[in-house]
């Protein structure tokens, strides 16, 4: 080994004594279970049943407290466990004013507590539970969790017994609560679509942003909020659109503050004599009174125009991207408001026509339009949140990621129609497979992140080019038929065909052939990706291809759940093996902690190991060898003399 690479290390291991610790401590760890890996994908928004999942692990948590307890608690009992240790603080809250002996409840409460948080750590190393732990507590949830496996009855009783004296029982729960929870789980994958359809989308930011240990693969919703937050003008116009479109407001004003008074000033005044009726938001909810409405309707009608326009913009900005049969605008006969399609003439549905068109110029924006994206732009770029989630999405984020013989992607690896791997001409040479995604994870970083203009512009229309594009692999469609579903009422014209890769996610052959792509053994390894909602209700099931390839969108936005008949599904994999848990409709977060209800959750074991995975058939595994081997090396250099061992 090159021996200017052996006096680095030995900054850190500096003789045989350090050297050898760490070989025995890392050998020591590679016989340990493999963490627990939890994959959630499509979150739509929805904040409340996201969390609540998060919170219970898909299940894990109640599970275990069943196996622990089912020979000393009710199941009622437990259930209040386990509701405690999703929501502790406020379920303390409650359980403060029901009229028990609360010295008598901390004692048994805490005893249980300290018993399960021994059992999920149990796969962890002492070094990294302690490290885990708060701080304030870090001394005696240690002493507590590991003095209970051993003869010092009178200790363990001694202390919490202060505890309680001492009026810190309840910090102390809910410091146990957080700590199980980080246990439960190692590592959370997020397989895409963050944003859009439910209204929180920032606090599930915020909660990821907080998390221990998380990967994210972007969706085509996140990558356009992205481009928005990199001040790309039809991504900000498309944000708007799809928000107003859905009635939906709550992430763009309440959550990232960003005023929506500059549109509403524009569009009252260029709509005022168009009732915009055919822009009417499409929302559940009655939150709305009439004149909001029509605000909103003329609001909706001004933003989806100028995307129109900045379409037709990129479009011709971008020639080698093929999308020149997005170019609609230029096929409108505007006297008698008619569009041109394939030789074929079709009414357009909005009968008022299009007041800011210039039919010589149709994608020619305003003064006024000019005018005003430059406003929505500069909010967009003044929302510290929304920056610092863009960021966190792009430090956190990948197209797609390897990891432990799985391959996770939002949407698909595009096909040809034969189920080849597609060959896409974008960029400076034709690209297909890993090489493809790889190039769209570059230049879309560039977008956010590049200082010279033409690599910023060029990277904020990939992220546009991701969110609609013919060959981008988490939109996965042959087109996004906006203008169409708006103007043309015509069924064939609004289908969208999805990728040949959704005719082959049941070929093993085809699935084999995607795993090798990316260097992965097909015998052990599986794709894992979501986007396409599962639907349950047709009798299609999320496992594909004899158990290659798991489908996890099993639709926890609320718009999606008639098609799907469920509310999700996640995927979990522990060191015996994976399996999908379905889940039903979340009630509420009140309901959940007052009553102690659960989202209903059904797991289907989809592969079993006989032998328990360790960390050693890891990635995080392979690592630690190589880090070994090293260290071995270093240890011959010491002991030969080659390097000269040092007092630390």
């Amino acid at each position: 080994m090159d021996k200017e690479y052996l006096k680095l290390l030995a900054k850190s291991y500096p003789n045989i004594d350090s050297v050898c610790t760490e070989i025995i401590n890392l050998q020591a760890i590679l016989s340990l279970p493999k963490g627990t890996e939890h994959f959630i994908s499509d979150i739509h928004g929805e904040y409340e049943a996201f969390n609540h999942i998060l919170r219970n692990s898909s299940g894990i948590i109640r599970s275990k407290l069943e196996r622990l307890f089912e020979m000393e608690m009710t199941e009622k009992e437990i259930r209040e466990l386990a509701t405690l240790i999703y929501y502790p603080k406020e379920k303390l809250s409650l359980i403060r004013k029901e009229k028990i002996d609360l010295s008598k409840w901390y004692v048994i409460t805490l005893d249980r507590l300290i018993q399960f948080c021994g059992v999920v750590s149990e796969k962890y190393t002492r070094s990294k539970f302690k490290k885990t732990l708060p701080k304030e507590f870090e001394f005696i949830i240690d002493e507590l969790v590991y003095e209970q496996k051993g003869g010092k009855e009178n200790y363990y009783d001694y202390i919490i017994q202060e505890i309680i004296n001492l009026e810190r029982a309840e910090v102390f729960i809910i410091a146990l609560a957080e700590t199980i929870k980080i246990f439960a789980v190692d590592h959370l994958h997020i397989l895409g679509d963050i944003f859009d359809r439910g209204p929180l989308a920032h606090k599930i930011m915020d909660t990821l942003v907080q998390h221990h240990k998380v990967d994210i693969q972007w969706g085509n919703h996140d990558v356009l909020w992205m481009g928005a937050a990199a001040q790309s003008d039809i991504c900000v116009a498309e944000v708007l659109r799809v928000s107003l479109r859905y009635g939906n407001f709550a992430t763009i004003e309440q959550g990232y503050g960003i005023s929506l008074r500059p549109l509403a000033v524009f569009a009252l005044q260029t709509y005022q004599n168009d009732n915009c009726e055919m822009y009417v938001p499409k929302s559940e909810s009655n939150i709305f009174s009439e004149r909001e409405i029509s605000e909103l309707a003329k609001m909706h009608k001004a933003i989806a125009i100028i995307r129109f326009k900045l379409e037709g913009e990129l479009i011709t900005r971008r020639p080698k991207w093929n999308l020149e049969k997005r170019l609609l605008l230029k096929n409108i006969n505007y006297e008698k408001n008619t569009i041109l399609i394939d030789g074929i003439e079709y009414p357009l549905k909005d009968s008022a026509g299009f007041c800011t068109i210039d039919p010589q110029n149709p994608y020619k924006l305003t003064d006024g339009e000019k005018e005003l994206m430059a406003d929505l732009k500069n909010a967009f770029a003044q929302s510290q949140k929304l920056q610092f989630h863009a960021s966190f999405l792009f430090s956190r984020g990948s197209m797609y990621l390897c990891m432990n013989d799985n391959l996770l992607f939002h949407g698909c690896i595009p096909l040809n129609i034969d189920g080849t791997l597609k060959i896409v001409d974008m960029f400076d040479k034709p690209l297909k497979g890993k090489d493809l995604l790889d190039a769209f994870d570059k230049f879309a970083r560039q977008g956010f992140l590049a200082t010279d203009l033409a690599s910023r512009q060029f990277g904020q229309d990939l992220l546009w080019y991701l969110w609609s594009g013919e060959d981008s692999p988490i939109f996965a469609k042959d087109k996004m038929a906006t203008f169409e579903r708006y103007y043309i009422d015509n069924k064939e014209l609004q289908k969208e065909t999805k990728n040949p890769y959704y005719d082959y996610r049941d070929s093993e052959k085809v699935c084999d052939n995607i795993l090798r792509e990316f260097g992965l053994d097909p015998e052990y390894s599986h794709i894992i990706n979501g986007h396409i909602p599962v639907k349950v209700k047709k009798g299609e099931k999320p496992s594909k291809a004899n158990g290659k390839l798991m489908v996890i969108d099993g639709g926890f936005s609320k718009a999606y759940q008639p098609i799907t008949g469920i509310a999700g599904y996640t995927l979990i994999f522990n060191s015996w093996g994976m399996s999908l848990i379905s889940h039903e409709p979340f009630s509420t977060t009140e309901d959940a902690i007052k009553n102690c209800t659960d989202i209903v959750s059904t797991r289907d074991i989809v592969e079993y190991n006989r032998k328990r995975i360790l960390i050693r058939d890891t990635d995080k595994g392979e690592e630690m060898s190589e880090k070994i081997e090293k260290l071995r090396n270093l240890l011959l250099a010491f002991r030969s003399g080659e390097i000269t061992e040092r007092k630390k």
